[in-house]
């Protein structure tokens, strides 16, 4: 089989590894990838956008492409789905309606509202002084989520008044994140402790993957700024086989049953934000797609055939299927540059990346060829991953290998999967 992987960061690279491991995989096409993925056995870069969908659709034409995988929301919520189901390519993700579960968070809290799903209480804003008015009175602390789609860095938690309505200006006013802060919601904080919950749909089955736990902050102790994840270690041991079942039955299923009413039937990756406290669960956010860095210690751990498993849910055919899962844990620590998530500089030599070994990979997120060199190309620029018996070892293997990288400016957090020690 002829694969088309569009995206170019951990993620991608995680499933273009996976993928080409399996005998079904012939060749693996990326677009436009980065410099793992131009590494791996049987895969090729080309210099496409994943957001020019003309370009990929006549390229997976020309190809013969046999399955498209697309990872980031960008091209999802642009409709490339839809396009390339128009002109009868096989392809896994959802169509441009499923993909506003990630592309409009107003979308997605009144599928959650109207599937009496679990979720915090919030009030919807479309101009700033009412925004400020509700914000003088309400309490603190208080959650604001740009609506559209903003790579990871749309919400900002506030706990003072003052940080609550910087924030406002910063989204609604000034739009530091462009459009995508028109509109806004404005939800009550909760608390408990955070997982990544992601399933695989075809339309009319669903799969649950292994459970997993991300660390959105950028500094140790989860503090400072939301990023897109500097890390995550799967199996969350939060996640119980009975709090699995639990999240399927109250979850996932109203959810996809919602979606259903609205005449979408979601296709590809689902991913579940969720704050769990006392055996509460309530959904923070959805994603319409596998997420980073999840993505690199799940696959990690999975032993079945994941072009096997991508191919069937494509074709509708999921139902009976089981994953097998390695019974390790996997860890992965995000290497960033300096100055990330705001401005960072990029371009800069990387060295000891011929440090991984059979107990860690190292998955690339911003990085770039050029010549012999691979350089930084990204805020977030790898994604070390460890294998361990237990969480203690998968964190030992992954920073071990993480401490004999390095660009300048470099940094990554201490403490990925020490958060309940």
């Amino acid at each position: 089989m002829k694969i088309l992987v569009i995206g170019s960061g951990g993620r991608e690279h995680a499933i273009v590894w996976k993928l080409a491991q399996s005998d079904l995989c012939e060749k693996v096409f990326v677009a436009p990838g980065n410099a793992g993925t131009a590494d791996e056995p049987k895969t090729e870069n080309i210099g496409l956008n994943a957001e020019d969908l003309e370009s990929l659709l006549d390229f997976a034409k020309n190809k013969e492409v046999d399955l498209t995988i697309v990872g980031p929301e960008a091209p999802l919520v642009l409709g490339l789905i839809d396009l390339f189901e128009k002109n009868n390519l096989l392809c896994l993700g959802p169509n441009k309606l499923a993909a506003q579960m990630e592309g409009s968070k107003i979308f997605m809290k009144d599928v959650l509202k109207k599937g009496n799903i679990p979720t915090a209480n919030y009030e919807v804003f479309t101009d700033p002084d009412s925004a400020r008015e509700f914000l003088e009175t309400c309490d603190i602390p208080i959650v604001l989520k740009a609506d559209g789609l903003a790579a990871g860095k749309g919400v900002i938690v506030a706990f003072s008044r003052d940080e609550a309505l910087e924030a406002l200006k910063s989204l609604m006013i000034e739009q530091k994140l462009g459009t995508a802060g028109d509109n806004l919601v404005i939800e009550e904080f909760l608390r408990g402790e955070e997982a990544s919950f992601i399933v695989l749909c075809d339309g009319k089955n669903v799969i649950s993957l292994a459970s997993s736990q991300d660390h959105k902050q950028r500094d140790d102790g989860d503090k400072g700024p939301n990023t897109g994840g500097m890390g995550a270690y799967s199996p969350a041991p939060l996640i119980t086989e009975e709090l699995n079942e639990e999240i399927m039955k109250d979850i996932i299923h109203p959810t996809l049953a919602e979606l259903k009413r609205r005449d979408i039937d979601y296709k590809g990756f689902l991913y579940a934000g969720l704050m769990i406290n006392e055996q509460k669960i309530k959904v923070l956010e959805y994603n319409c797609r596998f997420g980073d860095p999840e993505t690199q210690p799940i696959l990690m751990r999975m032993k079945s055939d994941f072009l096997s498993l991508c191919l069937k849910a494509a074709k509708q055919e999921l139902k009976g299927v089981e994953i097998v899962w390695d019974d390790r844990f996997a860890l992965g620590v995000v290497m960033a540059s300096k100055g990330y998530p705001e401005k960072y500089e990029t371009g800069f030599s990387i060295s000891g990346l011929n440090e991984e070994n059979e107990t860690t990979k190292v998955f690339h997120c911003g990085t770039k060829k050029e010549g012999e060199k691979t350089l930084s190309n990204g805020g977030r620029v790898l994604c070390v991953t460890g294998l361990g018996s237990n969480l203690d070892n998968a964190f030992k293997n992954a920073y071990e290998t993480a401490s004999k990288i390095n660009w300048d400016g470099a940094f990554y957090r201490r403490d990925i999967g020490k958060r309940n020690q």
